[in-house]
Parts: structure tokens; C-alpha cells; sequence
């Protein structure tokens, strides 16, 4: 009896020791493996914050797999430990199913970066400045310097324009004149104003020509490029040396009007 206690005595202990072992050996490998792939990720320039993601992830999920060897080197009955697990995850996955399609996204968002901090964008109906991109939420910056947080499924899913993905912009403006002025001179002036200011470029040469001829008035289309940091600034005095210049030269900018005609009934 005292023989036959002794040596289960000793498997158990066998097996505790190369059960221990495992952890033991498994934590070194996984710590290896999980340094390296940093290294392999940190080489291909991805985010810094995707890499600390992705390495805590395959972390713990490396050790789980040391941990399940080391309970199997014990006795313990696995597959139904791993069922168990795989239900459980189903079970966590279907609660969280919004944010881990924002994990995805945003997971998505770091590695193809159709966007980084500190663009201009227009996304899930949100036009700002990106401020942060968190791995489920992105936070803009509205021009009225609101604070919005988007998350990263409603981003991806949708249409994204960065206005900062390019060095250059093109302003694409209308104006019109009344049919009894001047066209040529409206057309000269125009040339004059939108060449000479100092922020347009040359090349591309600016578009001045007339796009149509309208209702009430005849239209030109105005396309000048600038830079994309200067788009706003320089619409904005082209519109007013355009609109000044118009009217020191007599040349008229058409507008709706409604004229109402008062018939008087004898009575």
C-alpha cells in the first residue's frame, strides 16, 4: 500500500513539476515571441498604439495556450475547458458586438491610416480636426472648437475626405455679371485680381472662363490652386477684391429679385 502511495504520490508530483515547468518555460517563449513580433511591427512603422494593442493581445493569448498545456500536463480535461471557453467567447463576442466592430475599425484605421492627427476630414457626417484616434473612438475637432467623439465602425463604414491628404487645393468659385455689362472687362479683371494675389499658384494655371450662360446673368467659373493650409484665407479675399473691384468698374452682380405689381379695383 505504502509503494503504490508513494509512486502516486510521485506522478503527482512528476506531473506538478513538468506542469510548472511549462508555465515556466511557455512565460520565456512567450515573452520572446511577443518581443519579437514588436520588433517586426515597430520595422514596418505601425502605429505605436496598435503595437502596444496587438502585443497585449497576443500576450494573453499565448499564455492561455501555456496555461491549457499545463493543466492537460495535469489531467485536467481540456476540450471541455476549451469548449467551455469558445462558448463563453461567443457569448462576450455577441454582447459586444458594436464595440468590437469599432475595435475592427479602428484597428483598420491605424494600419491603412486614411487619415492621421492633426487632418482636416469629413467623416460619419462630421467635418473637424483629428484630435486623437483611440482604438474605439475617434476624437475631431470641430472649426468652432467642439470636442466630437465619432466612433470608428461609423467612420470606416462611411465615405471619409481628407483635405489634408494633399499639399495643394483648387477653389472652385462662381460669378456673374449682368448680361449688359462688359464681359470682356469683367473677364480682365477677374484675371488680374486672382493672378495677382501672392498665394496662387502659377502652376497650375488658374481657370478663368465663362461657364454659361444663365437666366438673369452671365456666369464665370473662377478655379485658382493654392495651398491647402491657405484655402480658406485666400477664398475668402478673392471673393471680396472680386465683389469690390465689380463695383468700382460698374460692372453688376445679378440678384433675385421679385417684382409685385398692385392692380387697384374700383369699387
Amino acid at each position: 500500500m505504502e509503494t503504490a502511495a508513494g509512486s502516486v504520490v510521485g506522478f503527482w508530483l512528476m506531473n506538478i513539476l513538468y506542469a510548472a515547468l511549462i508555465v515556466f518555460v511557455g512565460r520565456i517563449v512567450v515573452k520572446w515571441l511577443v518581443k519579437l513580433s514588436r520588433k517586426l511591427m515597430v520595422r514596418s512603422n505601425m502605429d505605436a498604439m496598435l503595437i502596444n494593442f496587438l502585443s497585449v493581445i497576443a500576450n494573453a493569448v499565448l499564455m492561455l495556450f501555456v496555461l491549457i498545456a499545463a493543466l492537460d500536463q495535469l489531467g485536467v480535461d481540456t476540450t471541455s475547458m476549451i469548449a467551455v471557453l469558445g462558448a463563453a467567447g461567443l457569448a462576450v463576442g455577441l454582447a459586444l458586438k458594436d464595440s468590437l466592430q469599432n475595435f475592427a475599425a479602428g484597428v483598420m484605421l491605424v494600419m491603412f491610416r486614411p487619415f492621421k492627427v492633426g487632418d482636416f476630414v469629413e467623416a460619419a457626417g462630421t467635418s473637424g480636426i483629428i484630435e486623437q484616434i483611440t482604438i474605439f473612438n475617434t476624437i475631431m475637432r470641430t472649426g468652432d472648437n467642439r470636442e466630437v467623439i465619432v466612433p470608428n465602425g461609423q467612420i470606416y463604414a462611411d465615405t471619409i475626405t481628407n483635405y489634408s491628404a494633399r499639399d495643394t487645393r483648387r477653389i472652385d468659385m462662381s460669378f456673374g455679371i449682368g448680361y449688359g455689362d462688359d464681359l470682356l472687362k469683367a473677364k480682365t479683371l477677374l484675371n488680374d485680381i486672382v493672378k495677382g494675389h501672392p498665394k496662387v499658384h502659377a502652376d497650375p494655371e488658374p481657370v478663368i472662363r465663362v461657364a454659361e450662360l444663365a437666366d438673369s446673368s452671365v456666369n464665370f467659373d473662377v478655379r485658382p490652386w493654392v495651398n491647402a493650409d491657405d484655402y480658406w484665407p485666400v477664398r475668402s479675399e478673392l471673393i471680396e477684391q472680386i465683389k469690390l473691384a465689380f463695383d468700382e468698374n460698374g460692372i453688376s452682380i445679378p440678384f433675385p429679385q421679385m417684382d409685385v405689381h398692385l392692380d387697384k379695383v374700383d369699387s
